[in-house]
């Protein structure tokens, strides 16, 4: 009966996000509660959705204030220089100014809000590829890869953030292990962009585009300028990227927890930044409107979390799970999940795959000796396709900005785009963010 109620909620709450019939906040709180009662727990559920609230309020507290702080890095002009300088090497060269898209695409992704990302990677870089008659479609497909791959696994993303909250996991403990494979992940995109920059190199050849490189810096300020209507300076650029240095390098070494680090980074830097007290508050309110979203998501996750553990439906949905992996498979479950992940994570929103079949295959890991830890990035390694299926909202966002349909981006993009969520389970096992279990 258990297992029953187990999965009657995920299936209720899949059907109710991909049909828009309920936002997902609204749906993962009321899906656990409808059966919760049903099976006659209905007594229970305040302690139930209070345990699960304290199991994700650390990363509630590290997404509000990762995201409040890249805001202000984006509207600092933080990535500016690089995406100048990325132009002023290329001269006219597809490749080289294919390569720069790559970089300025992973280095602008770290903000982990997508609509804002393909806005500032488009405005700066669109009107150059215009000029030159570099296909759109490569553009895209470069943002989509690096959105998919740094938004889609740092903590502070979308995805990793719920996977790490659904689980209740520690943040730095997810992150460290999985950074080299979204170094090597990187490369790889870089090395996509190499390729495909030969390919239109080919077929356009190089012209010069000097008399473009002003609109560029123009278009920059513009984009990064889209969260709040005041001038973009340049004067605290190399602190902005100095105090963003030392909180990575902070981070990697666990100086600190990652919600204390984003705390503090965030303080300085709104301090530094924004001294005129007005002028916080105003900064404040502009980028907490893409962060209050996604904390509410964290903390419903910890709603659903809290009534399928506490109810043990979710041991009992893993023990039927259980029934239909062979045994001789157990082993490299890990695996298992990553591949699950790719199809999956395409078709469906990350809400329905984190929120619902993602803390089934975790629990059913466990029977075979494998940690959560290593599911949740197993889980994530299906970012990059989900980044160009038709759940993502800021894809629609990003195919408007090239002005090409869904179909015929997905014709283009498949194909890399697969090959690169398919060497991130390579990646991940070589390095070890997951492993088989002999």
């Amino acid at each position: 009966m258990l297992s029953i109620l187990g999965f009657a909620t995920i299936i209720l709450f899949m059907f109710l996000v991909m049909t828009n019939r309920m936002s997902a906040f609204v749906a993962i709180i009321v899906s656990p509660i409808i059966f919760a009662i049903l099976g006659g727990y209905g007594m229970e559920l305040g302690p139930m959705m209070l345990e699960g609230i304290k199991l994700v309020a650390p990363t509630a507290v590290l997404l509000l204030f990762a995201v409040l702080y890249f805001g202000i890095m984006m509207n600092a002009g933080l990535f500016d220089p690089v995406s100048r300088k990325i132009l002023q090497i290329a001269k006219g060269d597809p490749v080289k100014i294919v390569i720069g898209t790559a970089v300025l695409a992973l280095l602008v992704a770290l903000d982990g809000d997508g609509t804002t990302s393909y806005m500032i990677i488009c405005s700066a870089l669109l009107p150059i590829y215009k000029k030159i008659g570099i296909n759109p479609l490569v553009l895209a497909t470069i943002a989509v890869m690096s959105l998919g791959t740094i938004s889609g696994m740092t903590p502070w993303g979308g995805a990793a953030t719920r996977a790490i909250s659904v689980l209740g996991l520690d943040a730095t403990e997810y992150f460290k292990p999985i950074i080299p494979a979204i170094l090597c992940g990187s490369a790889w995109i870089i090395l996509t962009a190499y390729v495909m920059g030969r390919m239109e190199r080919k077929r356009i050849g190089i012209i010069k585009i000097e008399k473009t490189i002003q609109e560029m810096k123009t278009n920059q300020e513009m984009a990064a300028s889209i969260a709040e209507d005041q001038p973009v300076t340049s004067k605290l650029v190399w602190f902005n990227f100095l105090l963003t240095l030392t909180l990575m390098v902070a981070l990697i070494l666990g100086l600190a927890p990652l919600p204390v680090l984003f705390m503090v980074g965030f303080v300085i830097a709104l301090s530094v930044n924004h001294p005129n007290l007005t002028e916080q508050k105003s900064v404040i309110k502009e980028n907490a409107s893409h962060a209050v979203p996604v904390v509410m998501l964290v903390l419903g996750a910890g709603v659903f979390t809290g009534i399928l553990s506490e109810t043990k439906m979710v041991n009992s949905m893993a023990s039927d799970l259980l029934t239909i992996v062979p045994d001789s498979l157990g082993p490299f479950f890990t695996i298992i999940v990553a591949l699950i992940s790719l199809p999956l994570s395409f078709l469906m929103s990350n809400d329905a795959f984190f929120f619902g079949a993602l803390p089934v295959l975790a629990h059913s890991a466990s029977e075979y000796g494998i940690s959560p830890m290593e599911i949740a990035r197993a889980g994530v390694i299906g970012q990059p396709l989900h980044s160009m299926g038709p759940t993502s909202a800021p894809l629609w966002v990003l195919l408007e900005l090239v002005r090409r349909d869904l179909g015929q981006f997905q014709r283009y993009a498949l194909v890399p785009v697969t090959i690169l969520s398919l060497m991130f389970i390579v990646f991940a096992l070589i390095t070890g963010a997951i492993s088989i279990a002999w």
